[in-house]
């Protein structure tokens, strides 16, 4: 069985997008209505775009896949793109400060910005987000089910109870235009973003992923390459626009003493057959991993996202050609994205999540997984008892 991975191709106002998606076992189910599902989400969320209205995403599977279920070859998934004016569009000689324009410009040596800021876009993250959510179904099969949601706008801060179920987050998300948990913090947060529209401005902020019913021991202390928390923060910090990314209490534990920070350990016999295996912890300050392993906890995660750095006011830049002074192009923009950025963390939080599993548990078949992972609790139990 060869390893969970994928690959985007494809251009912001290309043709369509696609992912590829390699190493899921035979048998899993797909939910089509899912992934279409997580796509709509991705497109919705206060501050976006005009384009949003233009592109409908939806996925079609191209093969892989047959009855509904995986075949155990290479899935390819394709989401069209209504705006395709990829030949006709207008070349870029101002880059954009914040976007990779001029250092494309320089690594491809060319004075227009095109080609770079077509396959940087952000646009590629609809794929990403078709990825994971392509393997939610062999998560759910084990019981991990993950939700994510926005805590920061700006200067706008949400508080987000830390006993809430992953049903309970996603309720109070779902009603949010700005898909954050905390009423009061969202309805502050849209008349932030209304300001940034007004002034021709843009906004980043904060998403959290919190995932449930992950089993211990996924990922590993052996190798720096298979820690968990290094190979979760190196795929969510890839995501455009992305600055920092933290697991647990993060950049805050650095404030605090050792006895404020780590998570106290009890046992409690009657909770034995949870994914805890009994274990149990007055707090969850580690985010669910300890030593690049998960211990049973909820992996809690969060990613911080720069403004947009597309402005309708535009920023000061220079024409690549003459070297004089020139206002950076705009390009139709999103004034904030942070809820996007939401639904595109949890699902590329999902599928490192689903390779981590298989890597443990590895099998050609859902049931040889499923064996495996029987095999490893059962063990771990007795091992707890």
């Amino acid at each position: 069985m060869s390893e969970l991975e994928y690959r985007t191709a494809g251009e912001s106002h290309g043709q369509a997008l696609v992912a590829l998606v390699e190493g899921l076992p035979a048998d899993v189910p797909v939910d089509l209505d899912l992934i279409n599902h997580e796509l709509t989400r991705r497109q919705g969320g206060y501050g976006r775009s005009g384009r949003q209205k233009i592109e409908k995403d939806g996925v079609k599977i191209l093969s892989g896949v047959r009855a509904g279920q995986t075949m155990g070859g290479p899935i390819a998934m394709l989401i069209a793109n209504r705006d395709s004016r990829l030949e006709e569009a207008p070349p870029v000689h101002a880059p954009r400060p914040g976007h990779a324009d001029l250092a494309g410009s320089l690594k491809w040596l060319t004075t227009d910005c095109r080609n770079t800021l077509e396959r940087a876009s952000a646009r590629e993250t609809a794929a990403r987000t078709a990825a994971g959510a392509l393997t939610r179904s062999l998560l759910a099969a084990f019981g991990i089910e993950l939700v994510g949601f926005v805590v920061r706008i700006g200067a706008t801060a949400a508080e987000v109870a830390v006993d809430l179920s992953c049903d309970q987050i996603a309720k109070l998300r779902d009603a949010s235009d700005v898909y954050c948990p905390d009423e009061s913090a969202g309805e502050a947060m849209k008349l932030a973003i209304d300001q940034a529209r007004r002034d021709g401005d843009t906004l980043g902020g904060v998403v959290e992923v919190r995932a449930f019913g992950v089993c211990p021991g996924l990922g590993s202390c052996v190798s720096s390459r298979d820690k968990l928390d290094g190979r979760l923060m190196g795929a969510v910090g890839s995501i455009q626009a992305i600055k920092g990314v933290e697991i647990g209490l993060g950049f805050t534990a650095a404030s605090r003493l050792g006895s404020d920070v780590h998570d106290p350990i009890g046992f409690d016999e009657d909770s034995v057959e949870l994914p805890t295996l009994g274990f149990t912890r007055e707090s969850n300050n580690a985010g669910g991993i300890e030593g690049g392993m998960t211990n049973g906890q909820p992996v809690v995660l969060r990613a911080a996202m720069k403004p947009i750095s597309t402005l309708r006011q535009g920023l000061p830049s220079v024409d690549l050609r003459t070297k004089e002074s020139h206002r950076s192009d705009y390009e139709r923009s999103d004034v904030c994205a942070v809820p996007a950025l939401s639904v595109i963390v949890e699902n590329v939080v999902a599928f490192e999540l689903a390779r981590a599993l298989l890597e443990k548990f590895g099998g050609d078949t859902l049931a040889e997984v499923r064996a495996a992972y029987d095999h490893y609790l059962n063990a771990a139990r007795r091992l707890s008892s």
